[in-house]
């Protein structure tokens, strides 16, 4: 999965892609300075399994995120900045919640609904551009040929194109399948899932599900495919610069139980319909991402493409059963175990072995 983190500058969302990746530099893209790092997914299921197996090898899921300039008018005229934005599955929206009087905010006031309203304006007007720029040329080409798929995609962007003027972000509007694959190649930035990301004081670190909830409420009521989380930026600085016991006892007098990667990655599962299953076995223990109701064959073919296409059936076991168990030996002539063909719906923590021809 690739986030891109965005924003309005002085919101910390550079300082919170540090936390999570822990990438520091930065390279070119155009005219454009971006991050790129890769932020492990937390599973405490991989390391119980690898006390079973002692594995060669422990791979986790991973998350790639993009460290993007702040948005503006400016910023969305570069073109290889709307690339970047383009090819992302989803947007982590950074609002600030926090007050400093050190980080000036660029507007005189922190008001995170405001914040929200202009950065998703100026995704909108993107989009509309575009939309308005292929019409243009649709009309052309209708005039030529005669092909209903140009009549269709005709018909679609004129849909989006009155949904944007009414400041409608194409995520909430609904398609048909073949409409979505007409429209799949302009990766509309207005369309993507967002994930608003509350970047909150040190003095309201206990609150982070209260402060979620409350802005849950405020933000989510009639918006799609967007979900709302909080971090404080400040404690998971100092967090990233301790050994796993003291950041343990530090949390706990913050009253925290979770860290901000564990918060962002579980709810960016959420909002993206995503979940893992798990493979274990000596020579590696792995978890692999996939959508949720995915069919065993289908997540066969992530470990391999020839599993997919030479799939016999699977068998399947909980990740907490196996290591109460001591490993496969231990399942085998229990029902505890199962095998599984094809049309059989993946759950969340199953470690599944692959038979294949």
């Amino acid at each position: 999965m690739k986030t891109a983190i965005i924003g309005l500058p002085m919101v910390g969302k550079t300082s919170l892609f540090t936390i999570l990746t822990g990438v520091h530099e930065s390279s070119r893209m155009g005219a454009m300075e971006v991050r790129v790092g890769v932020a492990k997914v937390p599973d405490a299921r991989l390391d119980a399994l690898a006390g079973v197996f002692h594995p060669e090898k422990l791979t986790h899921a991973t998350i790639e995120f993009l460290d993007v300039p702040s948005i503006s008018k400016e910023s969305l005229r570069e073109a290889s900045y709307l690339a970047s934005l383009r090819f992302a599955d989803a947007f982590a929206h950074v609002l600030r919640v926090f007050e400093s009087d050190t980080v000036p905010h660029e507007k005189g006031t922190v008001d995170p609904m405001r914040d929200l309203d202009d950065v998703e304006a100026e995704l909108i007007l993107s989009d509309l551009v575009q939309v308005e720029k292929r019409l243009e040329r649709l009309e052309k080409d209708r005039k030529k040929i005669k092909d209903p798929k140009l009549d269709k995609e005709f018909e679609v962007l004129t849909r989006f194109k009155a949904a944007l003027e009414n400041n409608q972000p194409l995520r909430e509007v609904e398609t048909e399948p073949e409409e979505e694959k007409l429209i799949r190649g302009f990766m509309f930035l207005s369309q993507k899932p967002v994930l608003y990301v509350l970047n909150v004081g040190e003095e309201d670190a206990p609150r982070l599900a209260e402060l979620e909830k409350e802005y849950a409420g405020r933000i989510l009521p009639g918006r799609k495919h967007a979900g709302v989380t909080a971090v404080c930026g400040k404690v998971e600085a100092e967090l990233t610069e301790m050994d796993p016991e003291d950041a343990k006892d530090f949390m706990e007098t913050y009253g925290l139980t979770d860290s901000g990667l564990e918060r962002m990655v579980s709810a960016s599962y959420r909002l993206l319909g995503r979940m893992s299953f798990l493979t274990a076995g000596e020579p590696e223990v792995r978890a692999w991402t996939i959508p949720v109701n995915c069919k065993a064959v289908h997540a066969a073919g992530e470990i391999h493409s020839d599993l997919e296409k030479k799939f016999i059936r699977a068998e399947v076991a909980n990740w907490k059963d196996l290591v109460d168990h001591g490993g496969w030996s231990g399942l085998r002539g229990t029902a505890l175990m199962r095998l599984e063909g094809k049309e059989y719906i993946v759950q969340d923590g199953d470690v599944l072995m692959i038979r294949h021809g």
